[in-house]
């Protein structure tokens, strides 16, 4: 049985105020926008419509959490490991560094000293990056907990994809809480048996191996369920004509006015770009400061 994510109708919700559709087209020009900059200044207002989004959403924290902390530690992670490497940014992005301090280690390594550099254009690009992805990860985010299951096809086909391809599209959004459902139910059943998972040791492959009873039951079963789904569509004859839909989007004045401000959006963050606004940008006090 397929399940769906933590949906629920929010009567004051802003996402849930517009048809899906719009929303979804609003979304990708909001992210195409967004990658064109790096400079903080331009990346900031993407950043804070996704906090208004957020906070204006009606989903409960409680529904997030776990996602959100996820994706915004990794988020976290990959900005300092580009501010400890300062890879990604020197020579792609700026080709010299105001050095504010170094750190040296006491100790050599075959005669190689580990050091790190904290620069002025390493602490921006890294801030930089995590507006960036941050802002992108917070719209994301709510996006399955603020769209309708029941319309996942018929959004995606009013958006002029095929029948097929909606389709698939519907069973993608619903496969990641269908596997999660299926792999606790797993993990249940194990622990049920005397399997202690929380006792695992070894390395990371020994562990690996011992996680088998949990994987082993969890790639079968999707296995099998997709197959059945395979076999429930073609014994409907899917594919061979139109698909009928029973619900049915209606657009308003307010989601067209949404498709244009996405548009809109777009097309200034495209000009910008091509007009050489937007790059990587360090304040100058800073590097005043530092070449002092």
């Amino acid at each position: 049985m397929l399940v769906a994510w933590r949906y629920r109708k929010r009567e004051k919700s802003f996402i849930q105020w517009f048809d899906p559709r719009a929303w979804l087209i609003f979304y990708a020009c909001y992210l195409f926008g967004d990658i064109t900059f790096w400079d903080v200044r331009y990346l900031l207002p993407f950043f804070v419509f996704a906090l208004f989004v957020l906070f204006t959403s009606g989903v409960k924290w409680h529904e997030i959490r776990r996602a959100f902390f996820f994706i915004l530690g990794f988020v976290f992670f990959f900005a300092i490991l580009t501010f400890l490497t300062g890879r990604g940014g020197l020579e792609e992005h700026y080709q010299e560094e105001h050095l504010i301090r170094q750190f040296r280690a006491s100790f050599s390594i075959l005669g190689w000293t580990p050091s790190l550099d904290i620069t002025i254009e390493r602490i921006f690009y890294a801030l930089s990056q995590f507006v960036r992805v941050s802002s992108l990860a917070i719209m994301t985010i709510l996006i399955p907990y603020s769209l309708d299951p029941r319309l996942y096809g018929i959004t995606f086909k009013g958006l002029g994809l095929s029948d097929k391809f909606a389709y698939a599209m519907d069973l993608t959004m619903r496969f990641i809480p269908t596997f999660a459902r299926d792999f606790q139910l797993t993990v249940d059943a194990q622990r049920a048996r005397g399997y202690e998972l929380e006792k695992l040791s070894g390395g990371l492959i020994e562990q690996v191996r011992k996680m088998g009873p949990i994987f082993v039951p969890v790639t079968i079963h999707a296995i099998i369920a997709s197959e059945d789904i395979i076999d429930a569509m073609d014994l409907r004859a899917f594919g061979v004509g139109p698909r009928t839909w029973i619900d049915v989007l209606e657009r308003r004045t307010r989601d067209r006015i949404l498709i244009w401000c996405g548009v809109i959006l777009l097309i200034v963050s495209l000009a910008l770009g091509f007009w050489g606004l937007g790059g990587f940008w360090v304040p100058e006090a800073f590097l005043k400061s530092a070449g002092g």
